[in-house]
């Protein structure tokens, strides 16, 4: 395989995962673990990747106030923020993490929406804070660079003593069978415990996410309340999640 045909399926890997592990691209791609090294080098170098401890993540991601970072897929991000509102009402108690599509959805959020918001990502709360109806409480702890979220034992145990009516989760993979999945072990327990302290749960997902998985389970697809996409419900790609364990959207 050609180093640019390379180059532009480890992109898609991290534009779609936001973080990819050498080894997971090693074996994805057929090559090894030297060639992976060099190419997330030369891709880091030219300002388009981050390298991370393991492999690469997505600028866009760790660093979304930044102009020039592009935002991969932002149309269907949009379009998926604009659904999501339509679960919003007055007074509801709403918790998030973070990632591109929940901060699009954070800046959609109407004035005059008086909601409150308990969030686990700083840069969901920053973008929060700009509605002056909205109540934003932080939840903190140990901050994952790599995710920028806040992780860690006294992350878990202040989600334990919350109740709330809905929770956002943006989506690295998800599937039918294996439900939502993630590779980062800390993010993954705060996710769990995000999941125990709702009512419901709304997984944001872009289509090209759908029917793939990562490395360990955060919950199966029947804890799962509401399935958005930037697809209509009907949508023939859909088939596989039209059933009675959650709406889609």
């Amino acid at each position: 395989m050609r180093k640019e045909e390379r180059h532009k399926l480890i992109m898609r890997e991290i534009n779609l995962h936001n973080k990819v592990l050498s080894a997971d691209l090693s074996a994805l791609l057929n090559i090894s673990d030297d060639t992976v090294r060099r190419d997330l080098k030369e891709l880091a170098e030219t300002g388009q990747v981050l390298k991370v401890h393991g492999g690469a993540a997505s600028k866009s991601f760790v660093a979304p106030f930044n102009a020039q970072n592009e935002v991969y897929a932002l149309k269907e991000k949009k379009a998926i923020a604009e659904k999501t509102l339509k679960l919003i009402k007055n007074d509801m108690v709403i918790l998030t993490e973070g990632g591109t599509t929940i901060l699009e959805f954070a800046r959609m959020i109407p004035e005059n929406l008086k909601v409150t918001f308990f969030t686990i990502s700083p840069q969901v709360a920053i973008t929060l804070s700009d509605h002056s109806n909205l109540e934003v409480i932080t939840i903190g702890g140990k901050l994952n660079k790599n995710a920028n979220l806040h992780v860690g034992a006294s992350v878990i145990n202040q989600l334990i003593d919350i109740r709330v009516d809905l929770c956002l989760l943006g989506a690295n993979a998800f599937s039918a069978e294996e439900g939502l999945t993630d590779m980062d072990w800390d993010v993954v327990q705060v996710k769990k415990a995000i999941i125990r302290s709702a009512k419901k749960t709304a997984v944001l997902s872009i289509s090209e996410k759908l029917n793939t998985a990562q490395r360990i389970r955060i919950c199966g697809a029947n804890q799962i309340s509401y399935l958005i996409t930037e697809l209509g419900a009907d949508n023939p790609l859909l088939a596989s999640y039209r059933n009675d364990d959650f709406r889609l959207l």
